[in-house]
């Protein structure tokens, strides 16, 4: 099915096109009646739509490029998995990976779905959680894991970690108000305990220890005695994500310094005295031209061109491309090559794997007597065949950066408009800025791989519009909280069409899927007297449940 729509201008769609919608509520607006922040990603990066395809939809500034045709193959490519046939259709997949395609993790190209309680399992498409383990004394990410682990591998290859040892449990919490407003109305939080037995971990195996212990890991005493915490992190929705990175960076460091201004905690590691601190660089395809970070809870990306999705089509399902043609495997580089070089089932099995990888021997090296030398050359080479085409990535790219942001919705709703009103009175706006302006977006790319972007990529200039985040990072200090405390404030935008778009029964807020709806959401945020959210927790609780349940509605709506 084409989910595309051929939009001339969003208001003639809102006219002529009355078949786009499901019901006659999900568009209400005529175009005289639409005020600015009904423009979400502004006229040119918004959608009207509000259906189940509501994120899937190319922006006005794709179409107007005249980039639909890569925009559409790029879709396609979201949408499929990847094979472990080298030679096929999509093939690449492996030797170990993360998942084998973007709806895995991002069902409807939505944000990732509640992971439910047992045994975990990446198997069920929309589990867009992923699992950071990480060494609790210096809160860094394990060095003989990838900092987002595979748990699959291609034959003879084997799992770095086996899901059927982990499990994750949802334990409740009770707040200092016993989960109750003043008025009586109660209200649930639960958050997700996982827990790794040592068995799932691949290179925790005894026979390896010798070789590993030859490696010198600098965190092998954590690998050994098993004292690593695992935390869950949701995937953000992949729409709108262009218009983020059209936000010049000097509009960024002003908020930072905003809020540093007015008191405002910070991540003295990213920002301080007035100063970034911590660039984004890429010195292994680039030339190490430092950015502003600003994808990821971390915040550990700069331009979208070299961001979290950018690499993603590389390392979830460690498909090679022109610019990253080698591996990923973990964070110390040498862990799981030693590991399963060493491995009887992985020798056994190797040569009749190498030689699909390549029949013509083109790589001696894979290929000598010694088949320990031939894995662990394999496994670590730099220079592995190109298994995604440059136009490919480009289409892929060019999708990705295209994705428009739904428009809001019931915008003359006098409930939602008291909501919009109350949402600043209460302080929400302090770290959910509504609106920014985007520049001439002038589009970067660390790796150097778009030479020339503003001529194969969508641009969003001098845009207004409305994602509802700071760009900044804050603590909230919950139960099991993230690795390290610091979130980048999620975007807000569109989020009230997650249920519709996946057919999920649960919002699925904050990093971990913690909170079910949007109150559970607004409520963790007031869980701890640290909280950075906790000052305005008082005048969010003596709303009267009228005012409280107008914020849900304006934030449902935008």
């Amino acid at each position: 099915m084409n989910k595309n729509l051929i939009i001339g201008g969003l208001a003639a769609v809102l006219l002529a096109m009355p078949s786009c919608k499901d019901k006659p509520e999900d568009i209400i607006d005529t175009p005289t009646q639409l005020p600015e922040w009904y423009y979400t990603g502004g006229k040119m990066g918004t959608t009207p739509l509000a259906t189940m395809n509501c994120f899937q939809q190319p922006s006005p500034a794709t179409e107007k490029a005249g980039l639909t045709g890569e925009f559409d193959r790029g879709d396609q490519s979201a949408e499929r998995s990847y094979t472990t046939n080298p030679t096929g259709t999509r093939g690449g997949l492996g030797p170990v990976y993360v998942r084998s395609s973007c709806q895995h993790c991002h069902p409807n190209y939505s944000h990732g779905t509640t992971v439910p309680e047992g045994q975990y399992s990446t198997s069920r498409i929309g589990n867009g959680t992923l699992l950071v383990v990480y060494n609790p004394e210096t809160e860094a990410y394990v060095t003989w894991l990838a900092g987002m682990p595979q748990l699959h591998a291609v034959k003879p290859f084997k799992a770095p970690l086996d899901e059927k040892y982990i499990q994750v449990n949802w334990k409740t919490a009770t707040d200092q108000w016993g989960n109750r407003f003043p008025d009586g109305e109660t209200y649930e939080l639960v958050y997700p305990v996982v827990t790794m037995d040592r068995q799932a971990v691949y290179s925790a195996r005894p026979e390896f220890a010798e070789a590993l212990e030859a490696l010198g890991l600098k965190d092998y005493d954590v690998l050994v005695n098993g004292t690593w915490e695992v935390r869950l992190e949701n995937t953000i929705g992949i729409y709108g994500t262009g218009l983020l990175d059209a936000i010049p960076e000097d509009s960024i460091v002003a908020q930072w310094a905003k809020e540093e201004q007015v008191g405002a905690k910070l991540n003295t590691a990213y920002f301080e005295g007035g100063q970034w601190k911590s660039y984004y660089s890429n010195t292994a395809q680039g030339d190490g031209t430092p950015y502003v970070r600003r994808f990821t809870y971390a915040m550990s990306r700069g331009p979208l061109q070299d961001g979290a999705g950018a690499n993603a089509v590389w390392n979830i399902p460690n498909v090679t491309r022109n610019n990253r043609r080698y591996h990923y495997l973990d964070l110390n580089g040498k862990v799981y090559a030693t590991c399963a070089s060493i491995d009887p089932d992985v020798q056994a099995g190797f040569a009749d794997y190498i030689a699909k990888i390549d029949p013509d021997k083109t790589h001696s090296e894979w290929f000598t007597e010694d088949v320990q030398s031939n894995i662990f050359n394999y496994l670590t080479s730099k220079n592995l065949p190109v298994e995604m085409t440059d136009d490919e990535f480009i289409e892929m790219m060019v999708w990705h950066r295209g994705l428009a942001v739904p428009a809001a919705r019931n915008v003359n709703d006098k409930k939602v408009l008291r909501g919009r009103e109350v949402f600043k009175e209460v302080g929400c706006e302090a770290c959910h800025r509504p609106s920014w302006t985007t520049g001439q977006d002038d589009i970067q790319d660390p790796n150097l791989f778009f030479t020339n972007a503003n001529q194969q990529l969508p641009r969003y200039q001098n845009q207004k519009i409305w994602p509802y985040t700071d760009m900044v990072q804050h603590k909230l200090h919950m139960e099991k909280d993230i690795r390290t405390g610091w979130c980048r404030t999620t975007p807000l935008w569109g989020r009230g069409l997650h249920r519709l778009a996946t057919g999920e029964a649960s919002d699925a807020r904050m990093h971990d899927t913690r909170a079910r709806n949007v109150i559970e959401a607004i409520m963790w945020h007031f869980y701890s007297e640290e909280s950075d959210a906790y000052w305005c927790a008082d005048k969010f609780r003596n709303l009267s449940k009228e005012d409280r349940d107008a914020i849900v509605a304006f934030i449902n709506a935008i």
